[in-house]
């Protein structure tokens, strides 16, 4: 009975260590979202429609990108401004802005993508208020 009692304690206490690392790999990103920190206001991002566009799931590469050395990911999923903050902070180089689009829409994870659909004839944003919306702040 005592044994039937520690195999019992083991498996709970293995269970509360996988929780976490469970929970993390079945971790779902939002459906929508709001980037906030803009000084033109917030972003609402569709992120379900993103995941579509750009192939489903599989291709997360599209918008993400592995995690560097200097600042390595803390889940599966992580948002942007996990690493890019509203002023770059040591040791990250890029602040949130830059890594979506430099000041002028020309690169950037978001310009990027858009401009292309845009140039095909697509319909996606390219203009600030486009995305940027005071009432999303």
């Amino acid at each position: 009975m005592k044994k039937l009692f520690y195999v019992a304690l083991a498996l709970f206490a293995l269970a509360l260590v996988l929780n976490p690392v469970v929970m993390m790999a079945q971790a779902k990103p939002p459906t929508t979202t709001i980037l906030k920190g803009a000084p033109m206001g917030g972003v609402k991002f569709d992120h379900a429609g993103h995941v579509t566009k750009t192939g489903g799931d599989a291709k997360c590469d599209t918008c993400h990108h592995a995690s560097k050395p200097e600042k390595a990911a803390t889940a599966k999923q992580e948002k942007c401004q996990g690493c890019h903050t509203t002023a770059a902070t040591a040791p990250m180089k890029t602040k949130a802005q830059a890594a979506f689009h430099d000041p002028m829409f020309k690169k950037g994870t978001c310009a990027d993508c858009h401009i292309k659909e845009a140039a095909a004839g697509k319909k996606a944003p390219t203009k600030c208020p486009e995305c940027h919306k005071k009432e999303n702040a």
